[in-house]
C-alpha cells in the first residue's frame, strides 16, 4: 500500500492553511448547551450501542461496513442539527471538531502508530507470568515519558509474540489496557490528554508527578499483583508455559528498527512544542482559530510518520504483522464518536442550565464546597464514555479554572479530577484512545478479544472496587 493516507492529510492540512481565512468576530456561530435536550445524545449512544452490538451479531456485516454505520450516526446528528440550528452553526461546529480535535487526534495516533509499528523485538520472547508482568510494568512506567499511546503501539506487538503459543491471552491484552493504555500516563502532561490541558490551563509540568504518584502506584501494583497471580493459575491450567519449537531458526533476541526511539522522541518533542510555544498566530477559519503551534506540531507529526515508514525496513513491519485496518478502523469509527458527542459536551458545558444540571451540581455542597469523591466518580464515569480530555475541563473549570487555587487549597479536588478522567478511560474501549487500537491490534493478530460490554465486565469486577479503594484512602 503505498503512502496515500499521510499525502492526504498533509494535503488537508496545506489546503486549509492556504485556504482564504475569515476573519473572527462577535458574530461566530454559539452553541448554547442549555437549549438541548437529552434527545440530542441519541446519535451518540446509537454508535456505542452499534460498537457494543453488531460485532457480536453480525461480525462480517460489521467488519465490512462500520465506517457506513459511523457515517449514519454522524449524519444523524448533523441533518437534523442542520434543520434546527441552521447551516451556519453546524458549519462551524464540523470545523471545529475537525480542525481542532480529530485531525489532531488521528495525525497523533497515525504518527505513533506506523513509528511504532517499525520496532520489532526479536528472538525467542516466551510469555512467563514473569515476563508479561516485566512487560506491562515497562508499559505502565513508560506511558507517562512518552504518553499512553505511545507506550501501548510501542510493546503491544512484543508482548502478543511472546504470548502467540499461548492458550489464554485476552486477560493479558485487557491488563495491558487496564495499565499501559490508562493508568500508567498519570504522571506527567505527556501522558495523558487530560493532564495535557490540565498543563496548557497553567497546572505545573510536575504536579501530576507529585500529587497523582501514590494513587498511580497504589492502583498499579494491585493490578499488577492481580495479574501476575491470574496469569500464574491459567499457566497451570495450561500445563505449563509452552515451550519453543525446536525447528524454529534460533535468534539472538534484540531489537530492530532502533532509530523510531528517535521519531518516538520526535512525537513527544512536538507535542510538548505545542505546549509551550507561543507565537500568538494563528489562522481563523470560518471562526475556528486554528493556532500556529498546533499546525506545526501536526505537520512534525506527519513527517516523522513518513520519514519512519520510508527508512524503517519493511521486513521489521512484516514480522511485526503491521497493517493499517486498525488506524483505519478507529479513524472511521471516532470520526462519527468526535461529531456525535458535540451535543453531549455542549450540554455538560452549561453547567447548572443544562439537561445535566443534576449532575453538574452533584459536586458541590449547598455552602459551595467541593465533594472530592463526587468530582473522582463523576469525571470518571463521564471519562468512561465521553472524550475525557473536554470531560476533565469541563470539572476543571466547575471547581473554579483557577491552576494556582486548584494546585493549592483545592489540591485534592484537581487531584480528583485527574484521576477520574485518567484512571476511568480504562473502564471502557472508548475511554481513551488507544484502547481501541490495542483491541484492533489484538483482535487483527488473532485474539478474541471481549464485546464492548464485555470488557465492561472486566472493568466492572477488576477496575471498579479498586477505585472504590482509591476514593476511601485518597479522598
Amino acid at each position: 500500500m503505498k503512502f496515500r493516507i499521510f499525502s492526504a492529510l498533509l494535503a488537508l492540512i496545506t489546503f486549509s492553511v492556504a485556504s482564504p481565512v475569515l476573519a473572527a468576530g462577535a458574530g461566530a456561530p454559539h452553541l448554547d448547551g442549555g437549549e438541548l435536550g437529552l434527545l440530542w445524545i441519541v446519535p451518540f449512544a446509537g454508535i456505542l450501542l452499534s460498537i457494543a452490538i453488531f460485532p457480536l451479531v453480525a461480525p462480517d456485516f460489521w467488519h465490512h461496513h462500520f465506517g457506513k454505520i459511523s457515517a449514519f450516526w454522524a449524519a444523524a446528528f448533523l441533518v437534523p442539527f442542520t434543520v434546527v440550528f441552521g447551516a451556519s452553526i453546524a458549519v462551524y461546529e464540523v470545523i471545529h471538531v475537525l480542525l481542532l480535535e480529530y485531525i489532531p487526534f488521528i495525525i497523533l495516533l497515525l504518527s505513533l502508530f506506523t513509528v511504532a509499528g517499525g520496532v520489532r523485538v526479536r528472538g525467542r520472547l516466551v510469555g512467563t507470568p514473569i515476563l508479561n508482568t516485566g512487560f506491562l510494568l515497562l508499559g505502565t512506567v513508560l506511558a507517562s515519558w512518552m504518553g499512553t499511546t505511545g507506550a501501548a503501539m510501542l510493546l503491544i506487538r512484543p508482548l502478543m509474540r511472546a504470548n502467540e503459543k499461548r492458550k489464554y491471552r485476552v486477560h493479558t491484552i485487557v491488563f495491558f489496557i487496564f495499565l499501559v493504555a490508562n493508568i500508567g500516563g498519570s504522571l506527567t502532561p505527556l501522558g495523558d490528554p487530560p493532564l495535557f490541558l490540565g498543563f496548557l490551563k497553567g497546572v505545573e509540568f510536575f504536579w501530576p508527578t507529585t500529587h497523582m504518584f501514590m494513587p498511580m502506584l497504589m492502583v498499579s501494583l494491585i493490578l499488577l499483583a492481580l495479574y501476575f497471580a491470574i496469569d500464574s493459575a491459567l499457566v497451570k491450567k495450561e500445563g505449563g508455559v509452552p515451550e519453543p519449537d525446536p525447528n524454529e531458526a534460533h535468534e539472538a533476541i534484540g531489537i530492530d528498527g532502533k532509530v523510531n526511539f528517535l521519531f518516538l522522541a520526535g512525537i513527544v518533542a512536538a507535542v510538548l512544542m505545542s505546549g509551550i510555544w507561543k507565537p500568538h498566530l494563528e489562522f481563523v477559519i470560518y471562526h475556528v482559530h486554528w493556532e500556529l503551534q498546533n499546525i506545526a506540531r501536526d505537520i512534525l507529526l506527519l513527517l516523522i510518520a513518513y520519514l519512519s515508514w520510508k527508512i524503517t525496513p519493511m521486513q521489521n513491519r512484516t514480522a511485526n504483522g503491521f497493517t493499517w485496518f486498525p488506524i483505519m478502523e478507529v479513524g472511521k469509527l471516532f470520526i462519527g464518536i468526535f461529531l456525535t458527542i458535540v451535543p453531549a459536551i455542549a450540554i455538560l458545558k452549561a453547567g447548572s442550565s443544562g439537561a445535566l444540571s443534576g449532575l453538574v451540581s452533584m459536586v458541590s455542597t449547598p455552602e459551595g464546597e467541593p465533594i472530592n469523591q463526587t468530582y473522582f466518580w463523576l469525571t470518571g464515569i463521564l471519562s468512561s464514555f465521553l472524550d475525557n480530555a473536554p470531560t476533565y475541563l469541563v470539572f476543571f473549570n466547575t471547581a473554579g479554572g483557577d491552576p494556582q487555587a486548584l494546585m493549592g487549597p483545592m489540591a485534592q479536588t484537581l487531584l480528583a479530577i485527574s484521576a477520574g478522567a485518567v484512571f476511568m478511560g480504562a473502564n471502557t474501549y472508548i475511554g481513551n484512545a488507544p484502547n481501541f487500537m490495542v483491541r484492533a491490534i489484538a483482535e487483527e493478530g488473532g485474539i478474541r478479544m471481549p464485546s464492548f460490554f464485555g470488557y465492561m465486565a472486566w472493568s466492572g469486577l477488576i477496575l471498579v472496587p479498586i477505585f472504590v479503594l482509591v476514593t476511601f484512602v485518597f479522598f
